[in-house]
């Protein structure tokens, strides 16, 4: 079949079979499920309880809030059901150098001033003799420090306005909680191993699974989410692997779930370590922790005392062990299959960008979904824009590896000297010489997202924009006291972190 050639002998979209469940099939399950409602399309999932999902993918990013939006889910009774917590940003540990921390917000750093983004009024503060960390400036950064936490406000005047949230939960739950919402809109669940695919002799398109009981399952749309292994796009269909390994060179991962005995911090930390990272993420009734490593530079075993010796509680199961290889399939969507989640690649969880994948690409793949004839073009539009924001995501998670003056470690070495993507490189010059910040109209990481990284790991410009000159020099010290100790007053104002969850759910029940 030639790659742009239509399927004229297709009938219309009735039937989409999803193999594999966890959040990435839940999510997609219960999103089609509500889009489709009342079109006639069925929507089956199959997924076999004796294959475990990866289930680490704890933390989100603030786009997980309109997903459950538009769903409908009241966010007390998902925070309740889901052991959730709210998340202002990422605290990033000994990246730079040893010793350092700071806050990726989810939030601006205080507000133009006469058209010139502050923080070029920043750099030129530090040139006039004030140290004043650009920490000071951002709200939620100031609230995280405090475990505080409150809505944002709806005023766009408002400071309280300046910033959004995301969530930590129970992946598991999550799953259950999307399972239960796409199953009453008559999602059909079934339980099986998938042991046969068939493909089209002419087309190449996938016609049916068989599971292990025999049943065969036909569809017109088949989504894959059946994880690392790629049962259908890569077993099935041969895609291909995009490795970014010589990039991202951690390639396992040690998860293990502890008692929580310190505060329920509204924010996830990443702490580096010799060869590669911790995660800590803090849930109502749990901590989730887990060591993000290379397997060229320290061993399993290793990594494991690791993660072991720094748990703050007692272990609540025993350590899952995970290996992987950072990358994409080359293409996402192949002739009537779309791969969603690890299927279609996995960047590994620094930023917590793997659930927001997962919902670019549903949101995508309904954008894109057949209505007709099967037409390639709707696939090479789905393929060109899942491979942009992959990339984009990939050079974000590259600058923190890169971006760093460690060289105590052979590790951090590599890392530290690795040539990078061009892509990358053109962006880290800009702000290392004029403090510019490159924008795209694709991509999740906003100019908040890079100063922070950059500014947070030493990468600081050596010329800022000499339009803020404008400002006179006492006018811009005063202004920029004022910015800060509103921000500093707004995060006192705000309620303690788990004292609002507390109420918030208080409230759900009553």
């Amino acid at each position: 079949m030639r790659p742009l050639e239509r399927q004229p002998d297709d009938k219309p979209l009735k039937r989409i079979l999803i193999v594999g469940g966890g959040t990435a099939g839940w999510m997609t399950a219960a999103a089609l499920s509500h889009k489709l409602r009342g079109t006639g399309v069925a929507i089956r999932l199959v997924e076999s309880a004796e294959i475990g999902t990866v289930g680490v993918g704890e933390a989100t990013v603030p786009h997980i809030r309109y997903f459950n939006a538009n769903l409908g889910f009241d966010e007390a009774d998902f925070i309740a059901r889901t052991k959730a917590t709210y998340k202002l940003g990422i605290e990033f540990v000994n990246w730079g150098r040893k010793g350092d921390s700071y806050i990726h917000p989810f939030g601006a750093y205080g507000k133009d001033i006469e058209g010139v983004p502050f923080h070029h009024h920043w750099l030129r503060l530090r040139e006039m003799g004030e140290d004043r960390s650009i920490d000071d400036f951002s709200l939620p950064i100031l609230a995280a420090r405090l475990n505080r936490f409150a809505f944002p406000a709806d005023d766009p005047r408002s400071l309280a306005s300046t910033f959004s949230y995301a969530f930590q939960f129970d992946a598991g739950l999550y799953a259950r909680y999307l399972r239960d919402y796409a199953e009453a809109r008559a999602v059909l669940r079934s339980e099986g191993k998938v042991t046969d695919v068939s493909l089209n002799a002419e087309t190449g398109f996938v016609e049916a699974v068989t599971l292990e009981s025999g049943e065969r399952i036909e569809a017109d749309l088949f989504v894959d989410c059946s994880g690392f292994r790629g049962l259908l796009i890569e077993q099935a269909l041969k895609t291909g692997y995009e490795d970014w390994s010589h990039w991202l060179p951690c390639d396992r991962a040690i998860a293990i779930p502890c008692e929580s005995n310190g505060p329920l911090t509204p924010y996830t930390r990443a702490t580096a370590r010799e060869s590669g990272w911790l995660w800590r993420i803090p849930l109502q009734h749990r901590v989730g922790n887990g060591h993000v490593y290379s397997s060229a530079f320290i061993g399993d075993d290793e990594a494991e005392a690791t993660l072991l010796e720094q748990l703050e509680g007692k272990p609540l199961a025993a350590p899952n062990r995970l290996r992987f290889t950072t990358g994409k399939r080359r293409r996402q969507w192949v002739n009537n299959v779309v791969a969603i989640g690890l299927s279609a690649g996995f960047l590994e969880p620094l930023e917590s960008t793997s659930i927001h994948l997962i919902q670019l690409a549903i949101g995508r793949l309904i954008d894109l979904l057949p209505s007709g004839p099967w037409d390639p073009a709707d696939a090479a539009e789905y393929n060109r824009s899942m491979d942009l924001e992959y990339e984009r995501v990939r050079d974000f998670l590259i600058l923190h590896y890169h971006a760093t003056q460690r060289d105590d470690t052979p590790f951090w070495n590599y890392v530290r000297t690795m040539k990078v993507p061009d892509s990358l490189s053109y962006k880290m010059e800009l702000f290392r010489r004029r403090g510019v910040v490159v924008n795209y109209r694709d991509g999740m990481f906003l100019e908040p997202s890079w100063i922070a990284v950059y500014l947070g790991q030493n990468v600081v410009p050596e010329h800022h924009d000499p339009l803020s000159a404008k400002v006179p020099a006492d006018e811009l010290r005063r202004r920029a006291s004022a910015i800060a100790a509103a921000c500093a007053g707004e995060a006192e104002k705000m309620p303690d972190h788990a004292r609002f969850l507390e109420e918030l759910m208080a409230g759900a029940r009553a």
